[in-house]
């Protein structure tokens, strides 16, 4: 095993991975942010930022952003430099040994993954989550602390299903979606937006474009401030 690990995202969700690479056996860990006033994370150091991945082609790499969309874009561009991304997964997890998890996703504390759950590249599996039976969690998902997907669920890349859901079983969510917390997903969602409440609709307008991320990795991306109105 590999002993050394860059984490890319100096943030309180890093801290988090660094813990569960410690938990792995990582005896160097490292971190890469693109905000140059950073200099350390957690007990971590930061020692350069993305455009220097290439001068660790020898250690194993994670992405620590929560933002789908700009963790998809560093993930291109480790591929391009041919880097293969790690998976982690806390010691605590409970994962069925027929599930499949790609590269660059992590596994948080007490979740659980049951039988013939496919896990797509660069997602997150937060912290006491479950994902039941028969499910498959397209690339760059993230689902956040305490959702719970019932079996025989499809989700699509990019979507980030908010802490607290409920998604039940036999049911499709498309690509590009915001699930918000504490949500309740009862029917197929078929179009891209953002959907709350129980059970979960579709929010009619968002107002706020902004740019987020830092260097270049930047991406316009809507943040949570709608002109309130679901429709069916």
């Amino acid at each position: 095993m590999n002993k050394k690990i860059v984490i890319i995202g100096a943030s309180g969700h890093g801290k988090v991975i660094a813990d569960i690479a410690r938990l792995n056996g990582y005896e160097e860990i490292l971190f890469l942010d693109d905000d140059t006033s950073k200099r350390s994370c957690g007990k971590y150091k930061v020692i350069g930022t993305s455009k220097e991945i290439t001068k660790y082609r020898d250690y194993d790499f994670i992405i620590a952003i929560g933002n789908n969309r700009i963790r998809e874009k560093i993930s291109d561009t480790l591929g391009k430099e041919n880097i293969k991304q790690t998976v982690l997964i806390h010691p605590s997890a409970v994962i069925d040994e027929t599930a499949i998890i790609k590269e660059g996703t992590v596994v948080m504390a007490n979740a659980v993954i049951n039988a013939s759950v496919q896990i797509g590249r660069s997602c997150i599996i937060n912290t006491a989550s479950s994902i039941d039976h028969d499910c498959i969690i397209n690339d760059f998902v993230h689902i956040s602390p305490g959702v719970h997907v019932a079996g025989t669920v499809t989700i699509g890349r990019n979507t980030w299903i908010g802490i607290g859901s409920t998604v039940i079983n036999n049911l499709e969510i498309c690509a590009n979606c915001i699930i918000g917390a504490g949500s309740t997903v009862i029917k197929d969602i078929k179009e891209e937006g953002t959907y709350i409440g129980s059970p979960a609709e579709r929010m009619k307008k968002m107002t706020n474009l902004k740019i987020v991320g830092v260097g270049s990795h930047r991406v316009d991306c809507y943040v949570p401030s709608y002109e309130m109105g679901c429709i069916s």
